[in-house]
């Protein structure tokens, strides 16, 4: 057998991924707030892009200098008017809002809005006007600092008393003063004993209720009344009207303050889907973004540059922001074009609604579109759209398919949304169980097993029919 050396040629594919393209994938990933926070690192770093409503900024600006440049040529020649000058930079100083009656123009909804106050320095304001020596103040103040951010207290009375070097019987006595507080409940050392202090600011006398909030929570989450009703030898009747108002009560009494660890985050829609007459009408939201575009100056730079390093760089940064330009346009074609085929296939859900939501899969918008799958999931993932039926993501558009009896599909959603009609429409004496609305279901054409039911019914956190029954 004959071994040696030789150089033989041969062609084969390789798909290579180039930074360029790595920037346009991850640039159809990005969501509105994400891409726009791309932009502003790009516009940091590439000195060849830039924003145009900078531009515009800086042109008027440009225009105000020159303005100023002629008046200091007239002072060369003659005295200065003051007069003139303060008339036309009237705006440098600060003028309160006056109210014209005969104007037209009206002030917005924001004049009239005023800042959420936080939970602390709501107490603070009534522990201010509560409490007497400065003894009891300082006490006041450090139990309210002390509240978590549902409102209750995080430390026991004996810990802040030994902190203080104060009397334990004064600290809880501050702290009894302090859950007669607005919000009703706040201070409390647990959720038994916030409910049992709405209970009594409620006026309720019943001493089952606050027995049955006392010790029977679990019991209440898990409808065992007849079980509380034997303990507590009373009618299950009773037993079920006091956890109604136990039900009503409110577990978490910073609800509607401002807290600490709030991160409030808003879903800005990447698309709008608008309906004028019987035509709906797709927006791409890029309102908020920069309009990017090429430095005139930098671009002028490269031909009068004899460094080749220099030109090498700058070369490079001007095709990296054409390629940053253009890798914006295709996401937002591509997302045009993904949202048009979702529409296509999802009329009847925007004429009817989520019970008319067919059965979709990426492959369908992929091969209508003409792009590969992976380009359709990472399109529509993270991403919104406000249609006129409300606002949904746009993975919303995509369900599973359950067999109908006539052989059609009927997508999952669709199915969600007729088990929670059937149990909003029960005898809550005698609740639906799994197996009555699959067999329901079943007479209608929808073929769905029990353990299906169950688990959609799960998904959208609906109690078993043990604990929806009412007696």
């Amino acid at each position: 057998m004959k071994m040696g050396f030789e150089l033989n040629l041969s062609q084969t594919q390789k798909l290579i991924m180039t930074p360029e393209l790595r920037q346009a994938i991850q640039i159809l990933q990005f969501n509105n707030v994400e891409l726009m926070e791309f932009i502003y690192k790009q516009l940091e770093v590439n000195p060849f892009l830039e924003s145009a409503d900078n531009r515009n900024q800086e042109s008027a600006s440009g225009d105000d200098r020159d303005n100023d440049n002629n008046y200091e040529k007239s002072d060369s020649k003659d005295e200065i008017d003051w007069k003139e000058i303060t008339e036309r930079y009237d705006d440098l100083s600060y003028k309160a809002y006056e109210r014209n009656v005969d104007s037209d123009e009206k002030q917005s909804f924001e004049s009239y809005t005023s800042k959420k106050m936080s939970l602390k320095d709501h107490l603070m304001v009534q522990l201010g006007v509560s409490v007497k020596t400065n003894k009891e103040k300082r006490i006041g103040e450090f139990i309210i600092e002390s509240l978590d951010n549902k409102g209750y207290l995080g430390c026991s009375v004996q810990d802040i008393s030994l902190l203080l070097n104060e009397d334990v019987v004064e600290v809880e006595r501050v702290l009894r003063l302090i859950q007669t507080f607005d919000p009703v409940g706040v201070g409390a050392r647990n959720l038994s004993e916030c409910l049992m202090i709405q209970l009594k600011e409620k006026g309720i006398q019943d001493k089952n209720a606050y027995i049955i909030a006392e010790s029977y929570l679990e019991d209440i989450a898990t409808n065992k009344v007849q079980k509380i009703a034997k303990d507590l030898k009373i009618s299950v009747t009773r037993v079920q009207s006091i956890c109604d108002i136990i039900k009503m009560l409110e577990p978490k009494p910073s609800r509607g303050f401002i807290v600490d660890s709030d991160n409030i985050r808003y879903i800005v829609p990447d698309v709008t889907i608008e309906k004028i007459n019987d035509e709906y009408i797709i927006i791409v939201n890029d309102n908020n973004l920069p309009t990017l575009t090429i430095s005139n100056y930098y671009k002028s730079m490269i031909s009068n540059l004899d460094d080749k390093e220099a030109n090498k760089f700058l070369t490079d940064k001007l095709n990296s922001s054409m390629w940053l330009i253009k890798s914006i346009e295709q996401r937002r074609m591509t997302l045009y074009k993904v949202t048009e085929s979702i529409l296509k296939f999802q009329r009847k859900f925007f004429d009817e609604g989520k019970t008319a939501l067919k059965p979709l899969v990426l492959k369908d918008v992929a091969d209508d579109v003409g792009v590969h799958e992976s380009t359709v999931s990472r399109a529509t993932n993270g991403k919104y759209v406000q249609t006129p039926r409300g606002l949904f993501e746009l993975k919303y558009f995509f369900a599973s398919s359950i067999s109908e009896a006539d052989g059609d599909g009927i997508s999952s959603t669709s199915v969600k949304t007729q088990i929670q009609k059937l149990i909003n429409d029960e005898n809550p004496q005698k609740p639906l169980s799994d197996q009555k609305i699959a067999e329901m279901l079943s007479n209608e054409g929808i073929n769905i097993s029990r353990r299906t039911v169950a688990k959609y019914r799960d998904e959208m956190r609906i109690p078993s029919s043990s604990m929806r029954r009412r007696y």
